[in-house]
């Protein structure tokens, strides 16, 4: 089965021609020829340009390609013009299944006999339509309020398994031939992105981590949730209040409202580590066509977030490192980053700190105090690469997430505000978190978190001090006799030595004497003192057991 999907994947890179696209001098021999040997399989849109193939493709792929695609649209400054503005497609306008079959899963799933029971307006043509879903506009029959159906895809979940192991497949063989393979660690990471597919095909735990963020940010001015209606959400159905703003990638639309683009850029990057450091809870897709602005306010723009199908979440360890790890790149401390590295077991612990200095610094250096307008990251990516297999960094399967959406994150801040200096953005705000999380404040913070606790077994402190004390006074004592014991065993398991060889001899000696003396007196004697020992033996061995 596997193999059929395989050939169907290079079937339709074929059919769209992106082999052709690949320069000849990246291409061995071997796949030249293997490409001639295919000769039924045409290339069928010769006349399309480069960015229609790709789009085209991927759409036909599936889901787990479509996600790929969306997050090489963000990432301009790596693509040509032409090919992230057909990739910006695969945001919202994948090809639609049905209406008929997205009213049908609505009914089954509600259990309605006609929307007209739920809806007092339902809109028949979808508003956006993704990989994953499709989604209607209505009008909520009782209250009247605008609303969103989210619509999961009929039989979604079954290709994206049919996907999943076959790019596990793929991930092995990586694994096992590339020669940074187990470094890269490609099984761990697409186990990684598994779990948030997965997590993605269920719409119940999507209105779950909608909830959680909205509680997050409930009084924010930075960023808005949408409110769910969660009675009537369940896996494949999910119902959600319709916001009216202008799409993040719409930079003509925000340009005539007079959006303030520079706070905007600059809130999205706030909104970002509140998420990450504050909260340990962020919006994992925030792809252009999952991002809105609303028009209330242009000059304190506020940002509107949808789709909450993968989340991202870090523990403690990895969220103290990341935010050591920033506030050292700001500061241009690389002696503390390579430090932190080795101390995380991001690399070996044999890793020789003065040479991974100089590499960081080398990378790092140059990016520094520049807009993103002058900064080739697809560069900086590439000499990180190099740094990572010199040093034999670990990839962290855990992070693949967060660095996805930090790619996004970059990708948005290019197209609001070039000129924007995402470090400088960013610096203060991760130096009050570390302040928040190190100094007297965040440890009046946990001391209060542990009063209820403490407050419980305060009362028992007493008792458990006299116990304790109590137990240490005969702690001399009971030493002593655990000594005496030690050596009362030592000296039976010796006489127990000592009598089964003696025991041992005479019972062989008892054997060899009938040989070599004329009289049985002297054979008898030996077998008695032979039975005597193995006696005292049994005695022995029966008091150590008890």
């Amino acid at each position: 089965m596997r193999i059929v999907r395989l050939y169907q994947i290079n079937k339709v890179l074929l059919q769209h021609g992106l082999d052709e696209l690949i320069p000849g001098r990246w291409q061995p021999w071997y796949a030249r020829v293997m490409r001639k040997c295919i000769f039924w399989i045409r290339n069928k849109h010769k006349h399309e340009p480069a960015g229609v193939r790709i789009t085209l493709a991927l759409q036909s792929l599936g889901p787990v390609f479509v996600k790929f695609g969306q997050m090489l649209s963000t990432r301009r400054d790596l693509l040509p013009p032409d090919i992230a503005n057909e990739l910006a497609m695969l945001q919202d306008k994948v090809k639609p299944f049905s209406s008929d079959t997205a009213q049908q899963i609505i009914k089954t799933s509600l259990k309605l006999n006609a929307l007209s029971e739920l809806f007092a307006e339902f809109d028949e043509t979808p508003l956006a339509s993704a990989s994953i879903a499709q989604v209607h506009a209505a009008k909520l029959r009782n209250s009247h309020e605008d609303v969103v159906v989210k619509v999961l895809r009929p039989d979604i979940r079954n290709t994206i398994f049919a996907d999943m192991k076959l790019l596990f497949t793929l991930a092995q063989v990586l694994q096992k031939w590339l020669p940074d393979g187990r470094r890269l660690r490609p099984v761990e990471v697409v186990r990684e992105y598994e779990k948030t597919v997965i997590d993605e095909l269920d719409l119940l735990s999507e209105a779950s981590n909608g909830l959680q963020l909205k509680r997050n940010f409930e009084d924010s001015d930075a960023l808005y949730v949408p409110h769910i209606y969660s009675d009537l959400c369940r896996t494949n159905v999910l119902v959600m209040e319709r916001i009216y703003g202008i799409p993040i990638s719409n930079i003509d639309a925000l340009l005539a409202q007079k959006t303030n683009l520079k706070r905007l850029a600059e809130t999205g990057v706030e909104v970002f580590f509140t998420q990450v450091f504050r909260d340990s809870f962020f919006h994992a897709d925030m792809h252009p066509g999952n991002i809105f602005v609303s028009t209330e306010n242009p000059q304190e723009p506020k940002y509107i977030a949808i789709d909450f199908g993968i989340v991202g979440t870090l523990n403690e360890e990895d969220k103290r490192y990341l935010a050591e790890n920033f506030i050292a790149f700001f500061n241009r401390d690389y002696r503390k980053v390579a430090t932190l590295h080795v101390d995380s077991g991001w690399v070996p612990g044999d890793t020789n700190i003065d040479a991974f200095e100089v590499a960081i610094r080398t990378v790092c250096e140059p990016i520094f105090q520049k807009p993103l307008a002058e900064i080739s990251f697809g560069q900086v990516l590439l000499q990180l690469f190099n740094v990572a297999r010199r040093f034999n960094m670990v990839v962290q399967p855990q992070l693949v997430l967060l660095q996805k959406t930090l790619l996004y994150i970059e990708g948005l801040g290019r197209q609001l505000y070039p000129q924007l200096d995402l470090w400088q953005t960013a610096k203060p705000f991760l130096e009050k978190w570390m302040k928040e999380q190190i100094g007297f404040g965040a440890m009046m913070s946990k001391v209060k978190a542990n009063l209820p606790y403490w407050s419980e077994k305060f009362p028992e402190i007493p008792d458990l001090l006299h116990d304790g004390l109590i137990q240490l006074k005969r702690l001399p004592l009971q030493q002593q006799n655990i000594q005496a014991h030690i050596v009362a065993e030592h000296r039976k398991t010796n006489t127990v030595i000592g009598f089964s060889a003696s025991a041992a001899s005479f019972t062989i000696l008892a054997g060899v004497l009938p040989m070599y003396a004329g009289s049985w007196i002297f054979s008898a004697v030996a077998g008695g003192v032979a039975v005597a020992c193995w006696f005292k033996v049994w005695r022995a061995s029966r008091l150590q057991v008890v």
